[in-house]
């Protein structure tokens, strides 16, 4: 039996006798084997093979040595000292790149500060002018109130001695003042009012103003299917900025993003009402649109409150600060459904298809080959529309969504040819001045595999929303599935495939996504396709 190669003695350098012979000098030179053997070894071990003097090979040996010494002392020693003496500049371009990133992220932070206090001052000066103009206004009212408290109790005065000693003509006199007063109780003057709504999340809008970090190396570039973010553990702890200040240890919250590996069904009922749009909202429950009536049902399906109202309705959007519906009716207005009640808030020039409302309080309208981004007042802050006869970025905007990330904007155009477009329907990326990012136009790598209610038909976004961790949710309506692309536009997967039309897709902040299928029969299902893990 072979001996095991683990268990064959080697000899170690500088060892002059054999480790198969104890004691016998190493004096020959094996030149089968290529090692160094003794005598006893040639009648064993080495029987038959060549062998010599090791005196007789050491001269071979030297010129190899010496062209080593020669070799890696000129070229491979002064490789090694450049590599060495470049490690010094590589410290200080380090400590300079990063000493540089801090100074300029220090004066951002300076200067955001400096625009912060000035605005809060602007603001405070603003509530002051306000105050002092109401003080005045009440105080003129109150005024005016004990002047005519004054003059009618003189009147009074004035009929009573009518009455007690006057003659017939004075009680005549008298019944016609008071048929006809010349004083009227003062009008109450219409105070300056103000409001002031806390961002109950600014972490996002601190990051867009602070501007955008970049890193690589060192294992730090994060997927869209593993997202980490740090995140309070929202159980009454102080803040890292509180534990910082009172010296105690900082542990970060850190939540970690996964896709599931099968999208899970979480609900699934028949809708009460037709839907055209759909709207979760913040407490679970989620308002749907049909034509001219608004209807917001809960998370089973039950019908909690419907709003009905004689004009057709396109589109409707959550804002995500004040959490009140905004709707574009087909009349060229916007409003904001108030406690039941429609708000009229301003009037498009053309006719509004499509509407959004961003967390930064603006109104993003789609029209007819452009969309345009208003304040809630109406003003035009920017818009797509096409200079000349240039082809327009959006033609037939048909749903908008913002990216709670980076606050990108995504449309979904149907690109009608009678509006300048293809007849191919996409979805167009931007950023938030409108400037195109990237389109997409239903491309699934053929490596991915089908499932058999894959219908191959071309790609229809009837809606588009984003998730809370910038991935884009679009439903692919002729092809009865969802699909999830990354906010850079890489496909990651289709996250369900349905036996009907995709109608409708909307997102809530547990990032269940709301999906309706059906064109008569309506059906919604809640899903399910990502998990958050916290760790600390």
């Amino acid at each position: 039996m072979a001996t095991p190669i683990s268990q064959i003695p080697l000899r170690i350098k500088g060892q002059t006798t054999c480790i198969h012979h104890r004691g016998r000098q190493l004096d020959l030179y094996c030149e089968k084997c290529q090692e160094l053997v003794c005598l006893k070894c040639l009648s064993s071990i080495h029987k038959t093979h060549p062998v010599c003097e090791l005196s007789e090979i050491s001269p071979q040996k030297e010129p190899d040595i010496k062209n080593f010494i020669d070799r890696t002392e000129k070229n491979d020693l002064v490789q090694i000292g450049k590599y060495i003496n470049s490690t010094d500049t590589l410290l200080k371009d380090n400590t300079s790149t990063f000493e540089k990133l801090s100074q300029k992220i220090k004066l951002q932070t300076d200067q955001l500060k400096q625009e912060l206090d000035m605005l809060t001052a602007q603001t405070l000066s603003l509530y002051y002018k306000m105050e002092e103009d109401n003080t005045k206004l009440i105080k003129k009212y109150k005024q005016d109130l004990e002047m005519y408290e004054k003059q009618l109790k003189q009147q009074i005065q004035e009929c009573k001695a009518a009455l007690q000693r006057g003659s017939h003509i004075q009680i005549y006199d008298t019944f016609c003042e008071i048929q006809s007063p010349t004083h009227s109780l003062p009008v109450k003057p219409v105070l300056g009012t103000a409001n002031f709504t806390t961002n109950e999340n600014p972490q996002d809008h601190l990051k867009t103003a602070l501007g955008k970090v970049t890193t690589s190396g060192q294992d730090q570039t994060l997927t869209d299917q593993d997202r980490s973010v740090s995140t309070s553990d929202d159980q009454g702890q102080p803040s890292t900025q509180q534990q910082q200040r009172s010296g105690a240890k900082v542990k970060k919250a850190v939540t970690t993003y996964k896709l599931l590996p099968q999208t899970k069904v979480v609900e699934e009922w028949k809708s009460p009402c037709d839907i055209d749009s759909i709207c979760p909202t913040t407490d679970g429950q989620v308002w749907t649109l049909s034509y001219d009536t608004f209807t917001l049902l809960d998370r089973k399906g039950k019908v909690i409150q419907v709003v009905e109202h004689n004009v057709c309705f396109n589109d409707i959007s959550l804002s995500p600060t004040t959490h009140t519906l905004w709707v574009c009716e087909n009349k060229n207005n916007i409003m904001q459904l108030v406690t039941g009640r429609k708000i009229h808030r301003f009037s498009t020039k053309e006719n509004p298809l499509c509407i959004c409302v961003t967390a930064s309080n603006h109104v993003i309208v789609g029209m007819t080959k452009h969309i345009s981004k208003f304040t809630t007042a109406g003003k035009m802050v920017c818009s797509t529309m096409a200079k000349g006869t240039g082809k327009p970025l959006v033609c037939t905007p048909h749903r908008i969504s913002e990216c709670p990330v980076t606050h990108n904007v995504v449309v979904a155009d149907f690109n009608i040819e009678r509006d300048g477009g293809d007849g191919k329907q996409h979805v167009v990326v931007m950023d938030t001045d409108f400037k195109e990012l990237f389109v997409y136009r239903g491309d699934i790598p053929s490596t991915y595999r089908p499932t058999p209610q894959t219908r191959g038909k071309p790609f229809y976004p009837c809606d588009v929303v984003y998730d809370s961790v910038g991935n884009l949710i679009i439903g692919d309506c002729n092809n009865y599935r969802v699909l999830l692309i990354s906010g850079g536009g890489e496909f990651l997967r289709i996250i369900h495939t349905d036996t009907d039309l995709t109608v409708a897709v909307g997102i809530d902040r547990e990032d269940v996504l709301w999906a309706v299928f059906g064109y008569t029969n309506k059906v919604t299902k809640q899903l399910v396709y990502l998990v958050t893990m916290t760790m600390t």
